[in-house]
């Protein structure tokens, strides 16, 4: 579903107007023959590679999301392990129009079981990679990356 119905009704009365909203994304890893893989899934609306990513829904805890976003989007079943960074990012202009700002909270998550397959139509595919041989990524979700690969630590702040 890519767009929570709570954000649709927000959307009925703000139109395109810029939402401040609670995002999460999930840096899912598991052991690969190469070495360490992550998760990725090429974005239906603009054609970039991504962690899985969404909107938290209201009442809804971020690890929660996290775990629900990768399942509906992926059919991947993973556990968080933990949080690594907690960023506001910049306004992101959508392709319909609306405007929209999240505060995302990444977490490193691990590959617990399922088919990694396009299950919404978000996503046009789903692939594991090398973490040493990622395709182009937005410089942002690099970050992610990198932060959900760092060793367990403090969480970054922005």
């Amino acid at each position: 579903m890519p767009i929570p119905p709570f954000v649709a009704d927000l959307r009925r009365l703000v139109g395109t107007a810029l939402l401040w909203l609670p995002g999460c994304t999930a840096v899912v890893l598991r052991d690969g023959a190469a070495g360490t893989e992550v998760l990725l899934a090429r974005r239906s609306d603009n054609g970039w590679w991504t962690p899985v990513t969404g909107i938290v829904d209201p009442g809804e805890n971020p690890h929660e999301a996290a775990t629900r976003e990768v399942w509906e989007e992926t059919g991947v079943v993973a556990r968080v392990d933990r949080l690594v960074w907690v960023k506001a990012g910049d306004v992101v202009t959508h392709v319909n129009g609306d405007l929209g700002q999240y505060l995302d909270h990444t977490f490193r998550c691990t590959y617990v079981s399922g088919e990694a397959h396009p299950a919404d139509d978000e996503n046009t595919d789903v692939a594991w990679f090398p973490v040493d041989e990622l395709p182009e990524l937005m410089p942002r979700h690099r970050e992610r990356i990198a932060a959900a690969l760092a060793p367990a630590g403090e969480v970054r702040l922005g």
